[in-house]
Order: structure tokens, then C-alpha cells, then sequence
């Protein structure tokens, strides 16, 4: 301790005393009243601790508490809130003014989409028509007749119920039920409505009535050509036949329309409009003449039930390729599918299967003469009956044995004289050339349900095969196979890939050819020359088929009958066959092939009795129709046998 002023010693932690007041006034803390002096010796008094007050709060938390757990400055906390709030605030108007003011134009379109759909709408199928223009398949304009519950006034209800049923021909309390839907503001009543039917109604000035722009298929009855043309379906794409072949082409592109979606997810035509104009499909036309195709129709169904036919096909086509008619047997309505039965909708022309018989002999009679195993005149011993391995082969009718030429086999349709023609050629030769008159494979046609025939390859022939196969057994083909055999004869030996489509007719109206086909030489032109002259002797005074002549026409042709096989045992059905009857004219200058087929006839079921006469009746018409000139030339002599 340090000496004070009056040399009293003082504690250095205790403040110094300043001098005493003036007056001998008392110390008194600074600011403040003067405390009373105690007497000395005097303890303090004691305070009592305060006692709470009823309802007061809990007591104060212990010292221990107060030290660990200390409360914030009040004043503090508010100011951070207060900035907190204010901070949220300015984000808040932020995003309102750049949502309601700068954006506003772009967030009012998304909620209108949001509201909207997009549809297709149909557009126009392009037509089916013949080479001249005239129509097979079709696309008219009919309208879907529509309600919308939300608009129809109630006073009107009535009204609306009556004008539609009474119109379309409805049950009133169907259309009642329509036009009470809730909720709903979309109800077909009726399609296909023709336009000036609803033009009618629309005149009453019905609210809440409308109708939608459609497109209906119609196919002109009596065109003859279902089984080819084919039919679509309920939303308009083609479903069969050459509807479904071309149906990219026909369809064209459909529309886009924007409607507005109710609360209940249901379309409002009225609303919205085009977001895309429909683009119609192009126009196909075919190769066909509706004229042909209608009668080579009718003749054969007329045909075909007298003689209590299974079935048939008749095919018309020139030597170039184009098909003018290609008609089936049985058939049916394309615009009533529902009440058909899918086995009469086949196109048997090019999937219907069967042995070709003796008009398979014109590949064998023309594969030899182009490899010079033969010739028109060679002469060959031609018995009734031949023994071939363990099977014995016979012609069609007895007779003696003869010196037949090749000229007189093909006339006469000698199964045993084919034979002696075929071994000449061997397995392997025969084999190549069915291939290059196109068997075995398809025709190049695309159709649907098109069958590419069977012709095993030589390596499985077992020995009696190349004779049963020089005349037509044991290789199946179909009427369109052996129809382009016989084109090839006529065109000179070039065999072209057959075709129906001439080309497209596009919204121009410009007509645009298909591509060529494909065009192959499979003889040479005098072999294809001197088969004329045989096929043509067919029809002579000594052939099978006189049945077939055409006043003022040389005619070329060939007979055929085979025995029909059951595809479910694979052997020959008893007292069943397919008739046929192939060729053109005129013989000296070919214009037109037509091949006749009928499958299993009751009546009569050689090929020159039971198609024969329909091949005739069919291709005078052609001749005609087609405005063919007769033949200018007379037949030559055709040596049939040895001693002629």
C-alpha cells in the first residue's frame, strides 16, 4: 500500500476520496438523494424475498440458467425481421411485374394452350380409276353432324330433338340423351350426312347444331373390281387389295386443327382453327378398262354358277404387260364388309394356287425349239399310253399310235408326246426355263396375298417328275404366273413384269407415268413365232379347242385340265379339277391375252367344254371394246402329222 496525504496508509484496489464537500454537507452518490447514516454497530436490516402474486408467471429461472442461455436484444431481432420481410417483398413484386407486365403476352398464350388440342382433319383420298379416267374408288364429301348440350337453349330442346331425329331417321330418345349430356359440349348425332341434307337443316338456324367437313369411300356399283380395288377402313386407310397396296399414295396428309378443351377433357370444334391445311392424296390410275373388267366380271359369275364352280378367275392383259382386267369369282360388296365373308375377298387371280396342266406344255414345246433339241415339223412316235419308271402315263383320249409332229402335240395336247419332248431337254433345261417364264416366284405385281407358286429344284425331282411336270403336274403357278407365260409368247419371246398402275394424277392434274418394267428375253423371236403357229392350230380344224374361234380373228390358244390336290392331304381329290382355257389374238399380231380359270366344275371340267366358251365370250368383247382390228391374214397350213 502506497502513503496518503496525511500519511495513513491506503489500500491501491480502493478509490481515493476526493475532499469533502464545502459546507459539511454529507457524501452522497453522485446523482442521487442522500442515504441516511446507520449508527455504528448496527447490522443492516434484512430484506424479505419478494413473494409472487397469484397468476403472476413461473418463477424466474435459476442464476445457473440465466448465464447459460441469454435472451437476444429485442430491438435487434425486429430490425433483422423487418429486413427479412421487406427482402421478400421486393421478390415477390419482382416476379408480379415481370409476370403481369414485361412477360405478359407470353404467359396468357401458354394458358390459352393449355386450353387448346390439336386434331387431325381428314383430307380428300385420291381416286381408283380405270385408264380413261373413269372412277373404281372414290372419296365424297359428307358431314358429321354434331350437338354441343351448353348452347342448345332450353325452349329449343324439344325442337332440335324432333328436326334431328325425324331427319336422320333416329331414335328420339337417343338424340334426347345427346342433346341432354352434361357435361358436354360435344355430340355426334349422325356422319356421313350428305351436304345438302345438312344444308337443310342448317337453314332452321338451330344454336348449339353443327356439323364437321368428312370424307366418305364409295365404290360405283357393278365395277367388277372389288377383289383387286380392295376396301379401307373405318378411319379411312386402306385395308386390302389396291387400296392398301397404294395407300401412301392415295392418303395424302392430313390436317391439323386446334380445338379448345372443356373442363372435362371434351373437344369444342367451334373454337380454334386450321394449324395445318390438309393436303389431298393423289389419284392413281390404273391399266384397267372398267368396260372390260365389268363383263370379264359378269361372264364369269354367270359362268362359274352354271356350272356349279367352286370358283374362278379371269385375267385380260396385252403383251406389254398392262393388265385390262382382272376378275374373281366369288366376290363381294366393298361397301358392305361387315356382311362378307373374308374368304370371298381373296383375290384368286394371284392367290389361288393350282397345277397348270396341259398349258404348261407351251414352255415345254418352246424350252426345246430355243435349245435346238426340236423343231415345228420333227416327228416322234406318239402311243396312246408310256411307262415311265413304276407309273404309266396317258393321253387324254385313246387312240392308236401315231407320227405325230411337234406341231400336232401341242394341237393335240399329247401328254405322252410332251413327255418324249421333255426328255430331249432333260431336268435341269425344263427346270430353267419355268424359272424364266417366271414361276416359282412372284410376279412382281405386290398384291396382297400373292402366292409365288411351287417348282422344286431338279436335284428333288424323284423319277417319274419330268414327266409329269412337261404336261403340268407336280408344280403348282397361279392364273397371273401362267397368263404372263402366254403375254411372253405374244410380245416376241420378251416377257415384261406385269402391271396395274399406269401412274398418279397429281392436285396439278398432271398425269405422271409409272417407271417401265422390267422387261427379260426368255426366247428368241422365232421360237415365239413358231409357238403361235402351234398354239393357233389349237383352234383348228383338228385341234381341242374349235369352240374358242372368233369370227374374223386368227386365235391362238391352249386347253388345260388338272386334277385339283387336297391341301390337307396332299393328294389328288376324286372327281375334282381346275379348267382352263389361255390365249390371244389375233394369233398373227397380238393385241390381247386372256386366261380363264374355273376351280372345281360340276358340270363340265375339261378345259375346252367349261372355259373354252368363256374365254371366247370374254375376248370378243375385248377385241371390241378396245377397238382391236381383225386379222388381215389367213392361217397357214400346220403340219400335225407325218403323213400330211
Amino acid at each position: 500500500m502506497s502513503p496518503s496525504r496525511d500519511g495513513r496508509s491506503r489500500d491501491p484496489r480502493r478509490p481515493a476520496r476526493g475532499p469533502a464537500p464545502r459546507g459539511g454537507r454529507p457524501d452522497r452518490p453522485r446523482g442521487g438523494a442522500a442515504r441516511p447514516r446507520r449508527p455504528a454497530g448496527q447490522e443492516p436490516p434484512r430484506r424479505r424475498p419478494a413473494r409472487p402474486r397469484p397468476g403472476s408467471g413461473p418463477p424466474p429461472p435459476s442464476p445457473l440458467l440465466r448465464r447459460r442461455f441469454r435472451r437476444g436484444d429485442p430491438q435487434r431481432r425486429l430490425r433483422i425481421a423487418v429486413m427479412i420481410m421487406a427482402v421478400v417483398m421486393v421478390l415477390f413484386t419482382g416476379r408480379l411485374v415481370y409476370i403481369q407486365g414485361i412477360n405478359a403476352a407470353t404467359y396468357a398464350e401458354q394458358a390459352a394452350d393449355s386450353r387448346m388440342a390439336t386434331i387431325d382433319i381428314p383430307t380428300t383420298r385420291g381416286s381408283i380409276t380405270d385408264v380413261d379416267g373413269n372412277p373404281f374408288a372414290l372419296s365424297v364429301e359428307v358431314r358429321t353432324v354434331f350437338v354441343d348440350p351448353e348452347e342448345i337453349r332450353d325452349d329449343e330442346r324439344d325442337r332440335v330433338v324432333s328436326e334431328l331425329s325425324s331427319r336422320f331417321d333416329l331414335d328420339p330418345d337417343e338424340v334426347a340423351e345427346k342433346v341432354g349430356a352434361t357435361p358436354s359440349r360435344y355430340e355426334v348425332v349422325k356422319r356421313e350426312v350428305p351436304p345438302d341434307d345438312w344444308e337443310d337443316l342448317s337453314e332452321l338456324g338451330l344454336q348449339g347444331v353443327g356439323a364437321q367437313k368428312d370424307y366418305k369411300r364409295v365404290y360405283p356399283e357393278e365395277s367388277g373390281a372389288a377383289d383387286l380395288v380392295g376396301f379401307v377402313g373405318s378411319d379411312g386407310a386402306g385395308l386390302e387389295g389396291m387400296e392398301a397396296v397404294l395407300d401412301s399414295t392415295l392418303a395424302g396428309r392430313p390436317g391439323k386443327q386446334q380445338v379448345e378443351m372443356g373442363a372435362t377433357g371434351t373437344q369444342i370444334p367451334m373454337a380454334g382453327g386450321y394449324a395445318r391445311e390438309p393436303v389431298p392424296g393423289k389419284d392413281v390410275r390404273l391399266t384397267l378398262d372398267q368396260d372390260v373388267q365389268w363383263y370379264a366380271q359378269q361372264a364369269l359369275a354367270e359362268r362359274a354358277e352354271e356350272l356349279g364352280a367352286q370358283g374362278g378367275s379371269i385375267i385380260a392383259m396385252r403383251p406389254t404387260g398392262e393388265i385390262v382386267a382382272m376378275a374373281d369369282y366369288p366376290t363381294y360388296d366393298p361397301s358392305d364388309i361387315a356382311g362378307t365373308d373374308p374368304e370371298n375377298r381373296k383375290n384368286g387371280a394371284v392367290s389361288e394356287v393350282f397345277e397348270p396342266g396341259s398349258t404348261n406344255k407351251v414352255i415345254t414345246a418352246a424350252a426345246a425349239l430355243e435349245e435346238g433339241k426340236t423343231s415345228p415339223e420333227s416327228v416322234y412316235t406318239v402311243p396312246y399310253s408310256m411307262e415311265v419308271y413304276d407309273r404309266t402315263f396317258k393321253d387324254s383320249h385313246i387312240h392308236d399310235t401315231e407320227r405325230m409332229t411337234l406341231n400336232g402335240i401341242i394341237a393335240q395336247s399329247s401328254n405322252v408326246g410332251t413327255i418324249k419332248v421333255a426328255q430331249q431337254l432333260g431336268a435341269q433345261g425344263l427346270y430353267d426355263y419355268l424359272g424364266k417364264f417366271g414361276f416359282g416366284r412372284p410376279t412382281g405385281l405386290d398384291l396382297p396375298g400373292e402366292e409365288a407358286g411351287v417348282l422344286k429344284h431338279p436335284d428333288d425331282w424323284w423319277g417319274t417328275q419330268l414327266a409329269s411336270i412337261s404336261f403340268g403336274q407336280g408344280l403348282s403357278v397361279t392364273a397371273m404366273q401362267m397368263a404372263s407365260v402366254y403375254a411372253t409368247i405374244a410380245n416376241d419371246g420378251v416377257r415384261v413384269e406385269p402391271r396395274l398402275v399406269a401412274g398418279t394424277v397429281g392436285a396439278d392434274g398432271e398425269f405422271r407415268p409409272s417407271d417401265e418394267p422390267r422387261k427379260e428375253r426368255v426366247v428368241s423371236e422365232e421360237t415365239s413365232d413358231e409357238v403361235k403357229l402351234m398354239l393357233e392350230a389349237v383352234t383348228g380344224d383338228q385341234g381341242t379347242a374349235t369352240q374358242a374361234r372368233i369370227d374374223g380373228y386368227r386365235v391362238a390358244g391352249k386347253t388345260g385340265t388338272a386334277n385339283r390336290v387336297d391341301p390337307e392331304t396332299g393328294r389328288y381329290e376324286s372327281r375334282s379339277y381346275t379348267s382352263m382355257f389361255v390365249g390371244f389374238a389375233p394369233a398373227d399380231d397380238p393385241e390381247l391375252i386372256v386366261q380363264v380359270v374355273l376351280h372345281n366344275p360340276q358340270k363340265e371340267y375339261y378345259g375346252g367344254e367349261a372355259a373354252g366358251p368363256l374365254f371366247k365370250d370374254v375376248m370378243s368383247f375385248g377385241l371390241k371394246s378396245l377397238k382391236i382390228p381383225p386379222s388381215e391374214t389367213e392361217p397357214p397350213n400346220i403340219k400335225l402329222f407325218e403323213d400330211e
